[in-house]
């Protein structure tokens, strides 16, 4: 790989040892980025760690086997880069941003090239691991999502959004995608042109971000989580329905034990476990927990950070935990005060902490 060394610089992750992750447990990544994070992603195919940044950058990471990290490569969008995805090989970054640009890093070669062009920011970007060849997806402002052959220069298709695309996840076949006015646009990859189904969100808030989860083809879903410090499970078939649920958390009360919980914060990220299928949510409130959608029930709380925390991310196998402690810009201008903490953590994960318990009765 022509990823450029940092050599000396390095950290090393270790295990909790109490049901509560503290910040001095958790390992900080060297260097980070210089301004806002926007998205994590991990190859999936050994523990590189990509990282989005309002900086204009797209900076790689190192993890190794005791956990230390170590920069390995950077590259520039000409604005700030709002999401960071890998292709199925691992020999590929992508990214997109604020230029209208979504870019790709060759990791074997250390090249750049710009891949895909919107009317307005791109907000997301997915790939999507399709039959014979992968296809990149970006979601824009621009209320469109494109689908890029890499060996040609223009979309292979374009799909009107109701909206601006906010959030989008794949599983392939399935891809769930979220806009403003709380649209949710139900896809079937292996006819990538049409809505399978759309909805109103379950939510009654603005939408953040949708994940997807598939137990198995006939009972996929995902998880939504809007600005309203809450979050819903919905499955796609109408046979399922009864197993559909939403519930509240990122909230606070206003008094100490008021039990008010009227203080309410933006769910940023949902990440699902690659083995176990359980989840974590992270919101502006700078809390992460751990969840059992089947039990239904909470499996772990981490100590609250002195920030919002912007994203998160397992690696391949579930055993490493990325999360951004940084300003998500919930607050506009006026929140972003100076001494905010801008730094990405990482969580050695314990089976007991992601692991499914025993469904209810």
């Amino acid at each position: 790989m022509s990823f450029f060394s940092n050599t000396g610089t390095s950290s090393a992750v270790v295990a909790t040892s109490n049901s509560s992750a503290t910040a001095d447990k958790d390992i900080e990544v060297v260097d980070p980025p210089t301004d806002s994070i926007s998205s994590l992603s991990f190859s999936s195919q050994a523990d590189y760690l990509a990282v989005g940044s309002w900086d204009n950058s797209v900076r790689i990471y190192e993890v190794g086997a005791g956990g230390q990290t170590q920069g390995k490569a950077m590259y520039q969008h000409s604005g700030p880069v709002l999401d960071v995805c890998w292709n199925k090989d691992g020999t590929k970054i992508f990214s997109g941003g604020a230029d209208n640009a979504g870019r790709m890093f060759d990791v074997t070669t250390g090249q750049t090239t710009q891949v895909a062009q919107h009317d307005a920011p791109i907000k997301v970007v997915g790939w999507v691991d399709a039959p014979q060849t992968g296809i990149l997806a970006t979601g824009s402002w621009d209320k469109t999502i494109k689908y890029w052959d890499l060996r040609t220069a223009n979309p292979v298709a374009t799909v009107q959004l109701p909206e601006r695309c906010y959030s989008f996840d794949i599983q392939y076949p399935l891809m769930v995608v979220g806009t403003a006015e709380r649209h949710i646009q139900i896809f079937n990859l292996t006819n990538p042109n049409t809505a399978y189904k759309t909805i109103q969100s379950p939510l009654k808030w603005q939408t953040r971000v949708v994940s997807c989860f598939t137990t198995s083809p006939a009972n996929s879903g995902f998880a939504v989580g809007s600005v309203e410090g809450r979050v819903a499970i919905q499955y796609v078939e109408e046979k399922d329905v009864s197993s559909n649920f939403s519930f509240k958390c990122h909230r606070r009360d206003s008094v100490p034990n008021n039990k008010d919980q009227a203080l309410v914060y933006a769910v940023n990220d949902i990440s699902f476990h690659p083995v176990h299928g359980t989840f974590s949510t992270c919101g502006s409130d700078g809390t992460i927990h751990f969840w059992d959608k089947d039990a239904r029930t909470r499996l772990k709380t981490f100590d609250a950070a002195p920030a919002p925390i912007a994203a998160t991310a397992f690696n391949r196998n579930g055993n490493i935990f990325a999360y951004a402690v940084s300003y998500d810009w919930s607050k506009g201008h006026s929140g972003n005060t100076p001494g905010l903490p801008n730094k990405i953590m990482l969580h050695s994960c314990k089976d007991e902490e992601v692991r499914k318990r025993a469904a209810r009765k």
